[in-house]
């Protein structure tokens, strides 16, 4: 797995935040450099719900995946670390893509804070729900890959 990788083509990428009960996804392209949430999926104490998982792959059709890698805040490996590494392996095993890793460090709460002032501002309009914030957290993940790919 790699850090970083940027040129070439336009590529769609899609993004990944783990999490002990949902991940959440996001896709963008390599043209934009944006990131657009999509639905969650599932995780529990039987694993990924990886039906769900091949279908964003199958739909999106990635030139690559990004997976946010927890870290504490000191830059510490945190407890969740390893189990991420798990499905960023598992992940590249199933679906024979490129794999980059990503500090998520406070991906959630900037996540969370976006979708809050958005409805604040009356731009959402429905209520912030766990799934929103992990997969719009999951979309913070990404853009921080476009930004260090391509401009860092």
């Amino acid at each position: 797995m790699q850090t970083s990788c940027a040129g070439g083509p336009p590529r769609v990428v899609v993004a990944f935040d783990f999490g002990l009960r949902r991940i959440g996804v996001a896709c963008g392209d390599t043209v934009s450099r944006t990131a657009a949430p999509l639905a969650a999926v599932s995780n529990g104490t039987d694993g990924p719900h990886w039906e769900a998982v091949a279908a964003v792959v199958r739909d999106w059709q990635p030139a690559l995946i990004v997976i946010g890698l927890p870290y504490n805040v000191d830059g510490s490996e945190s407890s969740m670390t390893a189990r991420v590494r798990g499905f960023a392996d598992e992940v590249e095993r199933r679906y024979a893509l490129q794999v980059v890793l990503v500090d998520e460090r406070y991906s959630s709460r900037e996540a969370e804070a976006r979708l809050k002032s958005q409805r604040e501002s009356g731009a959402r309009k429905r209520r912030v729900v766990k799934a929103d914030v992990d997969s719009a957290a999951a979309g913070i993940i990404l853009e921080r890959w476009f930004s260090e790919a391509y401009e860092g």
